[in-house]
């Protein structure tokens, strides 16, 4: 289960673009993860490549990219109050970005006052991510989010289904999301892909080519 007895990213292609969510779904957990952190440049595949644009540096792929809620990986500590939660991220960000430097400046402006002293364990679905997705979206630099597994907090996906979408279209800011997901929303008619396990055949083909993420073939490794 944990990379050693089979792939964690099967040999996969996979194209994402600007404006658009693209879902994939793997029934595991750490598949999703591992997926999660190549498609961020977060983890290097064994092989293949991951690419942004006209570029594969993966230094590039990780300054214009955020991973979002990765179980795990950076998921909010649950003792965490979103306040102290809001200060170790806008800490992150290039110090020339930092317009607001005071939490409770920021959650003022962006309208999570209201959530400012609740935990992060606290926060309804919905609202943790969107919490998580405008914190991303402070640097200016990122125009990919990677959301891992946002289905795991509960079985309705219109508590992030809609948000990742309107998110994607946003005219004012356009952004290439993929999320990793555990099983399609029935109401989904967009761009999927599966991970494969390595005994089972691929149920959902990615869609041909329009721009600007790719992954091939990240093989087994440890997270």
């Amino acid at each position: 289960m944990e990379g050693r007895h089979y792939d964690l990213v099967p040999a996969l292609d996979l194209e994402a673009s600007t404006g658009s969510l693209l879902l994939a779904v793997g029934d595991i957990q750490p598949q999703r993860t591992a997926l999660a952190l190549t498609l961020s440049a977060r983890m290097k595949p064994s092989s293949g490549t991951v690419s942004w644009g006209q570029s594969s540096k993966l230094s590039q792929l990780r300054k214009r990219s955020a991973l979002i809620d990765s179980p795990g990986v950076n998921e909010p500590e649950q003792h965490l109050s979103v306040k102290d939660l809001v200060t170790e991220d806008l800490a992150l960000i290039p110090r020339r970005y930092r317009g607001i430097r005071h939490a409770g400046d920021w959650l003022k402006v962006n309208s999570f006052k209201d959530i400012a002293d609740s935990l992060a364990e606290e926060l309804p679905s919905q609202r943790r991510l969107e919490l998580l997705c405008t914190l991303a979206l402070a640097n200016p630099d990122v125009d990919l989010l990677i959301v891992d597994s946002p289905d795991r907090h509960g079985p309705h996906s219109q508590n992030w289904l809609p948000q990742l979408v309107a998110l994607a279209q946003d005219k004012g800011r356009p952004l290439c999301i993929v999320a990793t997901v555990s099983q399609l929303p029935e109401e989904w008619t967009g761009k999927a892909v599966r991970i494969d396990n390595p005994t089972e055949a691929a149920e959902t083909e990615p869609e041909p080519a329009e721009a600007t993420a790719t992954a091939a073939e990240a093989e087994s490794q440890e997270l």
